[in-house]
């Protein structure tokens, strides 16, 4: 059995190298912050940043793609979905929840090889 060329370009699989970098980001920006309305954009803003330039500086032969939802509890559902067209031998893609008492924020992260 040989190894995918996904494996070739990245040593660890994309989920394991983008959990820790989204944790991070998530705790540098909001940390214990109560959620605040007002702060939502600045939060959301700083987390994809973050995480994209500690994907970047990886320096790994892909583009990425990160997006960041923190939504306030309130008892209110939410559900996603994402759907891509891509070859799953190299590319990939990760989801990190984080929450608190306060709110939940979800940050998705794709990998496409170049």
């Amino acid at each position: 059995s040989g190894s995918s060329a996904g494996s070739l370009l990245l040593p660890l699989p994309l989920p394991l190298l983008v959990f820790p970098l989204s944790l991070a980001a998530i705790e540098s920006a909001i940390g214990g912050n109560a959620y605040q309305h007002s702060k939502v954009n600045q939060w959301t803003t700083n987390v994809v940043e973050q995480t994209l330039s500690q994907l970047t500086k990886l320096g790994k032969p892909f583009k990425y793609i990160v997006t960041c939802v923190i939504m306030q509890k309130n008892g209110a559902g939410l559900h996603t979905a994402s759907s891509c067209f891509w070859d799953s031998s190299t590319d990939g893609s990760c989801t990190v929840r984080w929450e608190n008492k306060t709110m939940y924020c979800i940050v998705s992260a794709f990998g496409l090889s170049i």
